[in-house]
């Protein structure tokens, strides 16, 4: 697909948050995505987002220790990450905010899974309650075939969001900041931004699927009601801001929709993710690319594309937030 190919959704009027979505989806992937082909596939069957593993698909990949040392960004390795393994905060991060579009909106940001996780397999093997049922506290994700970890992806874009986002004057919360031994469990990521009364929340991931499985996905939360679960009020809302993240995703990047999950719309409804199902906010989770794909995994090392899907998922919560 080339870039810009995804039709533009128009604009909202009046309320931000709760409005009824304004465009019909359906009529958004046959406009702008017909042609893509379907894969049937799995992946990490936790709350990082993956669906169950079929029989085509990969295995999980083996859980990482920690990020491996960056290669020289003059002359990068075979499938090492260009670019530092997590982009630093700029000095705006910890500045004050300045006057902008989003003044005044507040945005949590998830980057999935934790770098050392895979050394706390008890605490994050625990049994959670997320409302419809019970899964474990978080898992380790994936990495590429080269070792570099889906926590240090998604970290690194979590950076360069937040400081895409601050520039235009939202406060950005995020779940953690690589700061903790683990975790933390998938409640209290919804839990965080429920309590910031978030405007639009975002997990960042990335796919650990069969090689031949490309592209991105957005994953939406499903109509639930179940102990503390009750996504009735975000549904709408939610359907809304992922449908903006990834029209502009595939501008920004270029990238296509996926050829294995989302029915060629790259969106995709799901009712046993925690960190969806437990959210009074609007939240969507976001998986960028198939790690366990080479071509795709080419992407996901390169720092100058981590930059441009940081700037796609910030175009598509803008235009959400702006209505």
């Amino acid at each position: 697909m080339s870039k810009g190919s995804f039709p533009e959704i128009p604009r909202r009027p009046g309320a931000l948050r709760g409005a009824p979505l304004a465009v019909s989806l359906a009529g958004v992937a046959a406009a702008g995505l017909a042609g893509w082909l379907m894969w049937d596939t799995g992946g990490d069957s936790g709350d990082g987002a993956k669906h169950p593993v079929g029989a085509a698909s990969a295995t999980k990949a083996p859980a990482p220790s920690a990020p491996k040392p960056p290669a020289s960004p003059s002359s990068p390795a075979p499938g090492k990450p260009s670019g530092s393994p997590s982009q630093k905060p700029s000095p705006a991060d910890d500045g004050p905010l300045p006057d902008g579009p989003l003044k005044g909106k507040v945005v949590v940001v998830d980057p999935g899974h934790n770098i050392r996780n895979s050394q706390h397999t008890a605490e994050i093997n625990r049994s959670v309650d997320i409302g419809t049922g019970h899964k474990e506290c978080d898992t380790t994700g994936t990495s590429t075939d080269s070792g570099y970890a889906e926590a240090a992806f998604s970290l690194d874009v979590a950076h360069r969001l937040r400081t895409i986002l601050r520039a235009q004057g939202a406060q950005v919360t995020f779940t953690h900041d690589g700061d903790r031994p683990y975790g933390p469990c998938v409640t209290e990521r919804a839990e965080i931004g429920n309590k910031a009364r978030a405007d639009a929340a975002v997990s960042i991931h990335a796919d650990g699927s069969a090689v031949g499985n490309r592209g991105f996905h957005v994953i939406l939360p499903a109509a639930v009601r179940g102990g503390r679960a009750d996504t009735g009020p975000i549904v709408g809302p939610s359907k809304e801001l992922g449908a903006r993240i990834a029209g502009k995703f595939v501008q920004a990047t270029g990238s296509a929709p996926s050829n294995y999950i989302g029915d060629k719309t790259a969106l995709d409804e799901r009712g046993d993710l925690g960190g969806l199902n437990l959210s009074t906010v609007p939240k969507v989770f976001i998986e960028c690319g198939n790690m366990r794909d080479p071509q795709d995994a080419a992407l996901l090392t390169d720092g100058a594309w981590r930059q441009k899907a940081a700037q796609g998922i910030a175009n598509g919560i803008t235009d959400f937030l702006r209505g």
